[in-house]
């Protein structure tokens, strides 16, 4: 796999799971949400692949730019 689509998907993981855990902490700390467990992985399975398109798209820009 090359080293540009494991970034991606590594970002998409991370920001997948920053919202589960912030997901998590809101219910935890301040009420609960008016959805279950199910529909929160559904979301976050959709986070986590919109993270993972937009740095697989915005890596290019930045890579022609020399910032990374």
């Amino acid at each position: 796999m090359r080293p540009r689509v494991t970034s991606s998907l590594l970002w998409g993981a991370v920001g997948a799971l920053a919202f589960l855990a912030l997901a998590q902490a809101y219910q935890l700390l301040v009420a609960r949400l008016g959805f279950g467990l199910p529909a929160l992985l559904g979301v976050g399975v959709v986070v986590g692949a919109l993270v993972a398109a937009v740095t697989y798209l915005t890596e290019v820009r930045l890579t022609a730019k020399g910032r990374t």
